[in-house]
């Protein structure tokens, strides 16, 4: 790969800068506030010490990952995870558990030699302090922290051996690191006050001897199985030279402080670029301009027609003189002192094969303004090298950079060499290019790409817009010729782009004929770069900014590019022509960058009128930067001259009206500067007039001589070539499990159906399909009610024991807690699979955890169940009874059971808590309501289990309230998987009743009436929120408008059905009248319609309304007896109900009359969902889930959950929510507060108690 050089320059020369005498003291001033008064911990004393982990309140972003907790060390380093021992890591880089490193040595605080502070901050202070430095280093960011981690040594001594360096006795460092975070990105700052390093280097105990610190950043290694992956490491200084200069230096414009960027959507790590500062002096500005060759390898000069010679005064030492002759700015504007320079773009944040350039170049160098001088042309830049004595900031992916490793970042027509410090790629005979990218000499190439452009025509104060219009461009190589074709340019524009040929220019100069020691522009990129242009209309001083970038070859063989343009450009008329003469180009190469200039002609001529053809000629000037990534390890690559020029000829251009087509053509060599008088120029290949075949390569020899060679892929003679069918003459060239296909000079390799490349490009490997074992049952870990099944990525996964297990996961056995002795001692503990239970003796009282003498105190209703049958009368019943004895039941817990019977007389009816009578739940002998217990169920004394959600695998899902619980089935179409059921989410202590899903934030709702509350939780995993927990009697059914992202309730206690939004707010009670016990409650979306059911035992039904609560009505009375459960199906516009008085599943189309009995004889149902075509509901009877096929009117299927408890709320958890919208859907309906959906149109809706509250009210 090409390791960027543009870091290492830029801190290089910074940390190697002049230093600045200092004091003898730390200048405190420069740090942030620290201490024990500012909140600080302080690390406890000590040659070896880590902090507990400091967890984050927002995430730390570091080489493209998230960190939420850091460890500080003694030693100078900000760990991401837990670190080792001091004797495995110091005097190692890169570290394997990962750090931030200020300043990495063998450092010491015990005795009261220095402390070390840390803390997270959030106080606006600290976060504008932070953001005030990251805008100084960065500043075209946008970065708004939220908190920030502030870690400071003070006065911390070096390790000591006594007797060893005595100069170290009595030195101190101080210095501080701050780690800055927001949503998107995190930075780091070092800050280094004045005279706080005192020393640069420590005693190693693994090497006995003083080596010199580090300071860098460390990606923490990668721990496969068979083998660990170090992780990527950037260092800043490793040397004591350039730790001394920290303090002196900086990157972001202020002395001692270092910014970088350390995590956003890249992997890697960006240091500042900022050299100067207001705080240095005018003199301090100039040594930064002049004393700093290295920009030449990164940045842009700007070359224009004036120019004047400009010498930068050589440095002492091993620094060579460099002589630029500056080109001055034709605009005064520009003018500017020559010691000041202008901001620079932020660098590219990584240079390397992996990743291509951004389309801006990000390498604009300063640009020295200088007095106007005549015009004059042949710009020349002279550029004397500078011998690279080392890189300060080196990028590294690996250990080591390698052929060995890195071969297939070459491509397959070029070889691979190793390098002392890295390796190159090369062609190999008879191919052109970088090394990365290579193409057969002398073949024709195809470039495609996309254009877009906003570009304003002459005075029109209405830019023209265009977007993905296609730009395809054919190149014969051999004559240097690029024809370029843009399409659907309106004509608007079209004729005033005739001028802007070198947009397809750029591509001649790419394949330009090369004179002998010279080379284009693949031989030089390999079609990988960007290139920024600056066009510039003299005579009225539009502009016109061009970007293009250039992403190498596809896997069509085919060179790929897209253009920006936007600017101004002179208005040419209609049906005009343009004709531009020949003109050359100089172009100017240094380390990454290639620059050039050149100021021409175009003539227009304009349409005949009165047999007169009007022209002008206009004057404009091309500044344009190309940026790329080069490989700095082989000194062959620089051979070539710094400045080449490049001969345009046979300019074309021509605008197709009726298509819409901009078509440019012309022919490019790229040679020497000349006058044109060289004999070399003449020969016949550089001028296009060999009569070579289009697939071959002109051998230009001595004189007017040559010789055609066909290109690699054809034979023949060299005025004609055919193409070589690589495929029939090596019939086994692709391998196994592979087909070829021939293509003119060339064959392609396909792998079959079932196969995919290997990591090398060759090689035909089957393809491993991803499978989630977890949510696909073929897993081996042990039965899902003594394990879980975890999966982590691939095929991955791992297996983990329940609570109250114990094993590998594949085979988990129960833990016996009544070993443990964990119950009273006068207590019975009893085992259970997972978990145990205590109860206290005969004799005692407690919950078996804590036991002590006496009966269990009665509950109101065994006292009364005592009386009753004590005295055969009882008072407890508010309504006249029946002759005959009346015995109140209750359940082993001492509660009233939900449902009370008379024995004598048959009738039942419903009683809360407290035992009273419920109105109109009194059924006839026979009958028994469908009574809810308002009792929590007694916690299960054991383990605790966490009121969390499980996270949900995709698909689609049934979920049903049992007791304390919501459980979830999948449906693999039509068919319920039982084997993967499990619970969703516990609320032990609670009465789960219904049960509602929001498709689009994948979140479940439900009703509780034990509390009584309202809650949700996601699917994704979590903890549980309650919305509404006030103002609730018995809260039963839910339902939720996904559309209108409203939530719709019953409650049997209080009589009346509300909405409010989905976060609890905005409460609004749609019915209070007319309802007796309403229960089931469902919405129809799209049409904005609401359905629900009362069982009311004198007159039950199924009523409708509007969302907004108009239009109320009675949809079905007659024929009904306890209806529990309602549906309605989205896909079939079906309202299906279950009935437990009728012993009926029913459904009806609520547009039109007539019901259609689905299924009789059921024996208890209480709720109902539908899915496909089957409706699922809940059986009190059968405590079980039943699927009925409503197409055939048959039960076929039941799930009966593990433990045993009657099923309430059932609803359908979809994968994706079903089409449409209502008018709630955008911008909520246009209301201020509550938007609730009717048939083809909106209520606009205030909450209720809005006293005070800004609320329109409208339809």
């Amino acid at each position: 790969m090409f390791p960027g050089r543009s870091w290492g320059w830029a801190l290089l020369w910074a940390l190697l800068g002049l230093a600045v005498p200092g004091g003898c003291l730390p200048r405190g001033g420069l740090l942030f506030p620290f201490g024990a008064e500012r909140g600080d911990a302080e690390l406890e004393p000590g040659d070896d010490v880590s902090s507990p982990p400091l967890e984050l309140s927002a995430p730390l972003r570091f080489y493209g990952s998230s960190v939420r907790s850091l460890y500080v060390a003694t030693n100078g380093i900000i760990a991401v995870n837990e670190p080792s021992k001091e004797e495995e890591y110091l005097g190692q880089f890169p570290l394997s558990f990962g750090a931030i490193a200020p300043f990495l040595g063998d450092l010491d605080t015990t005795d009261g030699r220095g402390k070390v502070f840390y803390r997270e901050d959030s106080s606006p202070d600290i976060l504008q302090l932070a953001a005030d430095h990251i805008q100084r280093g960065f500043p075209e960011a946008i970065f708004d922290p939220s908190s920030v981690v502030i870690v400071t040594w003070t006065s911390v001594a070096p390790y000591h051996v006594p007797g060893e360096d005595p100069t170290l006795e009595g030195k101190r460092n101080t210095f501080q690191a701050v780690l800055a975070s927001s949503d998107s990105s995190s930075y780091a700052v070092f800050l280094y006050p004045e005279d706080g390093l005192q020393f640069y280097s420590a005693h190693s105990k693994n090497a006995e001897e003083n080596i010199p610190a580090t300071v860098g950043f460390s990606q923490a290694a990668t721990n496969y199985y068979l083998w660990i992956k170090p992780g990527s490491y950037n260092t800043v200084a490793n040397d004591e030279e350039s730790i001394r200069n920290l303090q002196e230096s900086s990157n972001s414009g202020r002395k001692g402080i270092w910014v970088f960027e350390i995590g956003s959507s890249s992997n890697s790590i960006v240091p500042a670029k900022i050299s100067n500062s207001p705080e240095f002096g005018d003199d301090e500005q100039y040594q930064e301009v002049t004393s700093k060759p290295a920009v030449l390898h990164h940045d842009l000069v700007e070359i224009s027609p004036e120019q004047v010679p400009y010498d930068v005064p050589s440095r002492r030492g091993d620094q060579q003189h460099i002589t630029y002759r500056i080109p001055q700015s034709a605009s005064e504007d520009d003018l500017q002192p020559p010691h000041k320079t202008i901001t620079t773009e932020t660098p590219p944040r990584e240079s390397s094969f992996n990743q291509q350039p951004e389309l801006s170049t990000g390498k604009t160098p300063p640009q020295f303004q200088v007095q106007r001088l005549p015009q004059q042309y042949s710009q020349v830049i002279d550029v004397e090298d500078i011998e690279e004595t080392g890189i300060v900031f080196r990028y590294h992916t690996d250990v080591q950079q390698t052929c060995a490793n890195n071969r297939h970042q070459c491509s397959i027509h070029a070889v691979c060499r190793d390098y002392p410090n890295g390796y190159c790629c090369s062609c190999i005979a008879g191919y052109k290019g970088n090394g990365r990218q290579c193409v057969a000499e002398g073949s024709p190439q195809r470039v495609n790409g996309k254009v877009k452009g906003k570009i304003f025509v002459g005075s029109n104060p209405v830019p023209v817009v265009f977007e993905n219009t296609d730009l395809h461009s054919y190149v014969v190589m051999n004559h240097g010729r690029a024809y370029t074709a843009i399409s659907t340019i309106p004509e608007v524009l079209g004729y005033s782009l005739l001028p802007l040929a070198s947009v397809g220019g750029i591509i001649g100069w790419m394949f330009a004929v090369e004179q002998q020691g010279y080379r284009n522009g693949f031989s030089i990129t390999g079609g990988e770069f960007t290139r920024q242009a600056e066009v510039t209309f003299l005579g009225s001083n539009e502009k016109l900014v061009i970007k293009q970038k250039f992403s190498g070859i596809d896997e069509h063989g085919h060179l790929t590019i897209s253009t920006e343009m936007e600017g101004k450009v002179p208005e040419i008329p209609f049906g005009a022509s343009v004709h531009i003469e020949p003109y050359n180009e100089l172009y100017h190469s240094s380390r990454s960058v290639i620059t050039s200039s050149s100021t021409r002609e175009y003539t227009v001529t304009e349409p005949e009128r009165d047999g007169i053809a009007p022209s002008y000629t206009v004057a404009y000037q091309w500044r344009q930067t190309i940026s790329f990534d080069e490989c700095i390890h082989d000194d062959s690559h620089h051979a070539i001259s710094a400045t080449q020029q490049l001969s345009v000829d046979s300019v074309f251009v021509l605008y197709n009206r009726d298509e819409q087509i901009l078509r440019y053509a012309m022919s490019n060599s790229i040679g020497p500067v000349s006058d044109g008088s060289a004999d070399i120029s003449r020969n016949p290949c550089y001028t296009g007039s060999h009569g070579c075949d289009t697939n071959a390569v002109c051998r230009p020899g001595t004189g007017n001589q040559f010789s055609c060679e066909c290109s690699v892929g054809f034979r023949g003679d060299g005025r004609v070539c055919y193409d070589v069918d690589e495929c029939s003459e090596q019939p086994t060239v692709c391998g196994t499990n592979a087909v070829c296909n021939n293509q003119p000079g060339t064959f392609r390799c396909e792998c079959v159906d079932g196969y995919q490349f290997s990591d090398d490009g060759r090689t035909c490997v089957a393809v491993e399909h991803v499978k989630n074992h977890c949510a696909m049952g073929t897993h081996n870990c042990d039965i899902p009610q003594r394990a879980q099944c975890v999966y982590v990525d691939g095929s991955s996964y791992i297996c983990t024991c329940l609570d109250g297990f114990s094993g590998d996961g594949h085979s988990c056995v129960d833990v016996d807690e009544c070993r443990q002795n964990r119950c009273h001692p006068d207590a019975f503990c009893y085992n259970t699979p997972g978990s145990f239970s205590c109860h206290c003796k005969a004799g005692y009282r407690g919950d078996g955890f804590q036991c002590v003498l006496g009966e269990l105190e009665k509950t109101k209703c065994q006292r009364e169940q005592e009386q009753a049958l004590a005295s055969g009368v009882s008072s407890y019943s508010q309504r006249p009874r029946p002759i005959g004895q009346f015995v109140p039941q209750c359940d082993e817990h001492g509660n009233y059971q939900p449902t009370q019977c008379h024995s004598s007389t048959g009738y039942c009816w419903c009683v809360d808590r407290d035992g009273n009578e419920i109105d109109g739940t009194r059924t006839g002998p026979g009958i028994r309501p469908p009574c809810l217990s308002t009792a929590a169920p007694p916690v299960v004394i054991g383990p605790s289990v966490r009121p969390d959600s499980i996270p949900l695998p995709p698909g689609t899902h049934l979920l049903f309230a049992q007791s304390g619980k919501i459980e979830h089935v999948p449906l693999v179409e039509n068919s319920m998987k039982k084997t993967d059921a499990k619970a969703l989410l516990h609320v032990p202590d609670r009465v789960v009743i219904g049960v509602a899903y929001d498709c689009m934030d994948k979140m479940v709702y439900w009703t509780e009436i034990s509390g009584p509350s309202i809650s949700r939780a996601s699917l994704h995993g979590g903890e549980p929120a309650t919305i509404i927990k006030t103002d609730l009697g018995s809260p039963e059914g839910i339902a939720i408008d996904h559309l209108g992202r409203n939530v719709f309730w019953t409650d049997s206690h209080l009589d009346r059905i509300e909405v409010a939004r989905l976060d609890g707010s905005q409460r609004r009670v749609l019915f209070n009248t007319g309802l007796v016990n309403p229960r089931a409650i469902v919405t129809d979306s799209v049409r904005g319609n609401l359905y629900w059911t009362d069982w009311n035992r004198d007159a039950p039904k199924i009523e409708t309304s509007y969302m907004d609560g108009t239009n109320r009505r009675v949809l079905v009375k007659d024929d009904l007896g306890l209806p529990n459960g309602l549906t309605f199906d989205t896909y079939s516009s079906m309202l299906c109900w279950v009935d437990a008085g009728t012993k009926r599943v029913e459904c009806m189309n609520p547009s039109q009359l007539g019901r259609r009995k689905i299924l009789e004889g059921v024996q208890y149902p209480f709720s109902i969902t539908s899915y496909g075509k089957n409706l699922y509901y809940t059986d009190w009877r059968r405590d079980a889930v039943i699927a009925v096929d409503r197409t055939i009117s048959k039960e076929n299927d039941n799930f009966q959950p593990h433990k045993r408890a009657r099923l309430y709320g059932i609803t359908t958890a979809f994968a994706q929510c079903p089409q449409g919208h209502n008018y709630c859907t955008v911008n909520n309906g246009g209301c201020t507060h509550l938007c609730l959906a009717t048939p083809g149109g909106r209520s606009c809706r205030c909450p209720d108690n809005t006293v005070g509250v800004d609320c329109i009210e409208r339809n």
